[in-house]
């Protein structure tokens, strides 16, 4: 269990080397910290660690995009076409133009998951401050997509219902319907994330050669399984807001 709470000398590392400037930075903004040497918490290196992983991994690959693909230039377009798929049969045609954001949300989140699978490290999903983050990036993504397409007052005007009667009573239940979202993605992937890690430490600890193997698998599929379906209500919810472009095709 100690593993999950502070899991690595990278972290260690990661304060000693940055945890003062970090600290600074922060105390000018009126955040003092306690004790500069813990000031980068565990998942945000993680975090950081995927981001970075990104950026380098695909920046490299789209620089090496020929016209006779390789195994991983047919990898990355069958991942192109697995979201492009699932953004156009819920949301349309027009569901390509939100790939971009969908796609790298997906990816990340995947990333995250898998993750704690590698010896000294963890999942950063594992932490609820990380999923919430993903949670908010969505939530405000499809709201913004909804007034872009709509218009403000046309997409304030589904949250009153189709009865102008019914408004006072409408209103709020749409935001807590709306809200509840947040507390649903965010929940049920760090739920399923913690519980693995979880139990793949404790597995370790008292068998550590091969009876985590297969926990290991399964954490795998669960990875991708936590992540499309982060997906599928992403582009659901974008759907519901930005309906009227789909009923439009």
């Amino acid at each position: 269990m100690e593993q999950l709470e502070h899991p690595l000398g990278l972290v260690i590392f990661i304060n000693l080397v940055f945890g003062r400037p970090v600290a600074a930075l922060l105390k000018l903004i009126g955040i003092r910290v306690a004790d500069p040497a813990n000031c980068i918490p565990d998942y945000v290196v993680m975090v950081l660690i995927v981001a970075v992983f990104m950026m380098l991994f695909f920046g490299l690959a789209s620089r090496r995009l020929s016209i006779v693909p390789g195994k991983l230039q047919n990898m990355l377009e069958y991942i192109i076409e697995f979201f492009e798929g699932q953004l156009t049969e819920i949301i349309g045609p027009g569901g390509k133009k939100y790939l971009p954001v969908v796609g790298t949300v997906g990816l990340f989140i995947f990333f995250c998951n898998v993750l704690g699978l590698i010896p000294g490290l963890m999942s950063p999903t594992s932490k609820l401050n990380v999923t919430i983050g993903c949670a908010l990036t969505v939530f405000f993504y499809y709201h913004y997509q909804g007034v872009k397409a709509q218009g403000v007052l046309k997409y304030l005007k589904h949250f009153m219902g189709p009865i102008p009667a019914m408004a006072p009573l409408m209103v709020p239940i749409e935001l807590i319907s709306h809200f509840s979202r947040l507390v649903s993605l965010s929940i049920r992937l760090f739920s399923n994330i913690f519980a693995e890690d979880v139990l793949i430490v404790v597995i370790a600890g008292i068998i550590p050669i091969f009876l985590p193997l297969p926990f290991m698998a399964l954490s795998i599929f669960t990875a991708f399984l936590q992540a499309f379906v982060f997906v599928l209500l992403t582009c659901i919810y974008l759907a519901g807001a930005v309906e009227h472009e789909k009923e439009g095709h």
